[in-house]
């Protein structure tokens, strides 16, 4: 088979490259040995997600429902219905991908592949595919550290506790990341003891120390056990269940579940591809890119996971666009604006600079804050849950907005506001002196706004300490 282009991997940057491309009127295969949608659509993002809503279904049942008016018996979780349609969800949106690509005319190779050569991929169990161009997109995988007993039978990545055909008593969760605190949350409300073992001293460390401290707070108070700054030694099958060993400030410790989640970080998928054969440079990070998402060698492009740059979903996407249209001979970047979303219960999302990656940028002296709670919108009373806050991070010489945190139900939704915020230089007088959508959880980044530039609204001001 002869194509303009070439590629490897189906999955969130494989795809939207591919449909790019053959928008931009370039014959396309896409290789994939797997199902279309790769780790997100698979064992990633969307099946997680499902499990989110299931999860906050069940909180709802037990606390929200009766604030609201709305009696319900005895609630119980149906975890084949549950598992069933995280399933279902998963069919459609694969089926989805088959359909976009067969619409846009790119072709599907079913098969592992690998470069033979500098313009030819071998596909095991089909024909070769020869290009002019190429596209590596095929992801990344979980990781486990080198730990004694972490690859025992009760020790589960992602992939793994997504399969699960019974809710774990007992959840032990090592790493206290994204992933790891997106699975604390699901299995504490679907009635799991959960205690998150984590090396670092805080949660999602890299995220703004309000939003922080405000997940760690809430989880304490959902009763999820945290051991921060504490290292796992060891893992031990006993009667009593699997037991992790661990030092926590130099003491040693255990504790027992009927699960470990392995939550420690995932590592681009580099080997096995023929890499060397044709020159692309790369190591455990991934296949080194520019801006453009070109490698090392100049008609091969690298998107996604496997290029190292992020491991989210949404720039994948974004990726796959830009190899695509420098492929086609336009001059594209992958610039903007990221935004990082947790889905925890509270939400946690973010984007732009935190406040101390803004201070350390800028100077304490230059950057101001805007901190606004959802205690004091009437939209969250609606929806009873008052938890959370918007916040905003601004620099004082030009007004200009920096950063934007949200804590709280649909905080990942709200986000997408101050995405295009940043992206578009706006100043924090002009998020104040918007008109915001009444009553709305949006209202909280106007509102922030006001705060940040001390003439709020809707919230006391702020009291002037005596000297």
């Amino acid at each position: 088979m002869d194509v303009d282009v070439a590629v490897l991997g189906g999955g969130p940057g494989g795809y939207p490259a591919a449909i790019r491309a053959c928008q931009l009127g370039l014959s396309v295969a896409v290789i994939e040995q797997g199902s279309l949608g790769g780790t997100c659509l698979n064992v990633g993002c969307i099946p997680t997600k499902a499990w989110v809503q299931s999860a906050h279904a069940v909180k709802d049942a037990h606390h929200t429902f009766a604030q609201l008016g709305v009696r319900v018996g005895e609630v119980s979780v149906d975890w084949t219905q549950v598992q069933a349609n995280k399933q279902g969800i998963i069919d459609t949106m694969v089926s989805g991908v088959g359909g976009l690509l067969k619409a846009n005319g790119a072709v599907v190779v079913r098969g592992r592949g690998r470069f033979s050569g500098p313009n030819e991929i071998v596909v095991d169990g089909a024909e070769p595919v020869r290009f002019k161009h190429a596209v590596i997109a095929t992801g990344s995988r979980p990781l486990r550290p080198a730990i004694d007993g972490i690859d025992g039978p009760r020790c589960v990545d992602s992939t793994g506790l997504l399969a699960v055909t019974e809710i774990p008593r007992r959840l032990i969760v090592l790493g206290g990341g994204v992933i790891g605190c997106e699975f604390a949350s699901i299995f504490s409300h679907l009635g799991s003891q959960v205690t998150i073992v984590e090396f670092l001293d805080h949660l999602v460390a890299n995220e703004d120390a309000d939003a922080v401290a405000a997940l760690e707070r809430s989880f304490k108070k959902a009763k999820i056990a945290l051991h921060l700054s504490a290292r796992g030694t060891r893992v031990e099958d006993t009667s009593e269940g699997v037991t992790l060993h661990f030092e926590k400030n130099g003491a040693p410790s255990t504790v027992t579940g009927d699960l470990i989640l392995v939550a420690t970080g995932r590592g681009a998928n580099v080997e096995d591809l023929g890499l060397d054969t044709v020159g692309v440079r790369y190591d455990k990070k991934g296949i080194a890119t520019d801006d453009a998402r070109r490698t090392s060698v100049p008609h091969i492009f690298a998107v996604g996971d496997v290029a190292g740059h992020w491991q989210l979903a949404h720039t994948a996407f974004r990726e796959g666009e830009v190899a695509a249209e420098n492929i086609a001979g336009h001059a594209a970047t992958v610039a903007g604006s990221v935004p990082r979303c947790i889905y925890t219960d509270p939400e946690v999302a973010a984007v732009g600079l935190t406040e101390a990656q803004a201070r350390a940028r800028y100077g304490d002296d230059r950057v101001v804050t805007g901190q606004f709670p959802f205690a004091a919108i009437a939209r969250a009373a609606m929806y009873a849950d008052r938890t959370g806050f918007v916040k905003t991070i601004h620099e004082t010489t030009y007004g200009e907005l920096l950063g934007v945190v949200v804590v709280g139900i649909n905080a990942t939704e709200l986000v997408n506001a101050g995405v295009i915020g940043i992206d578009s230089e706006t100043t924090i007088e002009t998020v104040a002196d918007s008109i915001a959508a009444h009553p709305t959880l949006a209202e909280g980044l106007k509102e922030a706004a006001l705060v940040a530039l001390g003439r709020p609204i809707h919230f006391p001001p702020t009291k002037k300490r005596a000297s």
